[in-house]
């Protein structure tokens, strides 16, 4: 008896560059290896997260659909594609894929599956009358997956949508990449820190080198930025005038190291909701100072708080100051523990197996 076909996913990514979304999808992808096949669609034709997937996965990118001027335009063109496509199932990742979740319906896709990761600059402050309608109604009939308590809070009160659709699913790493190491800096040197985050508006950069300026710290901290995107050239002007200690290292296959070779973890975003980098320095034992937004303070181990800051620059640079009288090494000897508790990507890949168990022709789903 022939075996049947593994199930075909089709991913839907505003864009496929390295980020969290992406990370936790290529890290899901490999755990189930060849128990299922992908097909990847980014919306903006960039793949860099593509070299994050293991060898030998069946997996196709697919171009999308040309783009048409009017709304009921686009939905054709992406139900065309999804009828050719023909997917087991459709998962479907933030607010720029959301066409395709009104689509799916019309071209008769039964099973879907909508994360969201949080928003951008233009949603920081508050939510967008029209895309809250939007997401009410284009998603209450699909499976939705937040990773933090706070977009689950959004996904229920603002969105309406039936909580016995919403699934609250943690991020999760691989804590044997990620681990502590002995403390490499000399009695005198300044402290490394290190930054893991996309050049992008939203992570505000910017607030984090003019609060090491602020800061004022002796001796001098060392930056290490990994990470790339549209405001990379601003902010290594911005480091030059403010002449701080930046080194500006562009992304990064594999940043474990990075951590590793840190003394502090810091993240200066206007919105986040639990990013995977904090995860990362936390089982790696590191200390972070970031602002307080998303889940990050339910994120951090107790000891850590009193290193978030509001989201300003003398906030942030007053959680630098504050770092100098603490004993880092506690915190984050702490902050691992906590990520053993709450972050273990064999958690997260538990969680997942049951969502998608239901969908599989086979139920068997357990991770190779």
């Amino acid at each position: 008896m022939t075996p049947p076909a593994a199930m075909l996913i089709l991913h839907v990514f505003p864009s496929f560059a390295v980020g969290g979304a992406q990370m936790r999808m290529a890290t899901l992808a490999n755990r189930f290896g060849a128990r299922f096949r992908h097909a990847i669609v980014a919306l903006d034709r960039q793949t860099g997260c593509r070299s994050h997937l293991a060898p030998g996965l069946d997996v196709t990118f697919i171009d999308p659909p040309a783009s048409a001027p009017s709304l009921p335009g686009r939905l054709r063109r992406i139900r065309a594609m999804l009828r050719e496509i023909g997917p087991d199932l459709l998962i479907t990742s933030n607010w720029g894929s959301i066409e395709w979740a009104m689509a799916r319906s019309l071209a008769g896709i039964r099973r879907h599956i909508h994360t969201e990761d949080g928003f951008g600059p233009e949603e920081r402050q508050s939510q967008l009358r029209r895309r809250v309608l939007t997401r009410r109604i284009a998603l209450r009939r699909s499976e939705v997956v937040v990773p933090s308590s706070t977009l689950n809070d959004i996904a229920r009160q603002v969105w309406r949508l039936p909580p016995r659709r919403l699934h609250y699913i943690a991020n999760g790493i691989d804590l044997e990449r990620f681990h502590p190491a002995a403390p490499a800096r000399t009695e005198g040197s300044g402290l490394t820190v290190l930054c893991v985050a996309g050049l992008r508006a939203e992570k505000n950069l910017g607030r984090l080198l003019r609060a090491l300026a602020l800061a004022d710290l002796t001796p001098r901290p060392r930056l290490l930025i990994a990470g790339d995107g549209p405001e990379g050239a601003a902010l290594r002007d911005l480091a030059a005038r403010l002449s701080l200690d930046v080194e500006f290292l562009g992304d990064i296959a594999d940043p474990a190291p990075l951590y590793r070779a840190a003394d502090l973890f810091a993240l200066s975003s206007d919105t986040e909701q639990m990013p995977l980098s904090v995860i990362e320095a936390m089982a790696s034992g590191l200390p972070v100072i970031a602002t307080a937004v998303g889940d990050i303070r339910a994120m951090v181990s107790e000891q850590n708080r009193p290193l978030l800051a509001h989201c300003s620059d003398e906030a942030l640079a007053g959680a630098f100051r504050a770092a100098g009288t603490m004993d880092l090494t506690v915190i984050g000897a702490a902050n691992r523990r906590r990520a053993e508790t709450l972050f273990d990507v064999a958690r997260m890949t538990a969680d997942w197996l049951g969502l998608l168990a239901p969908c599989a022709p086979n139920g068997d789903l357990r991770p190779r």
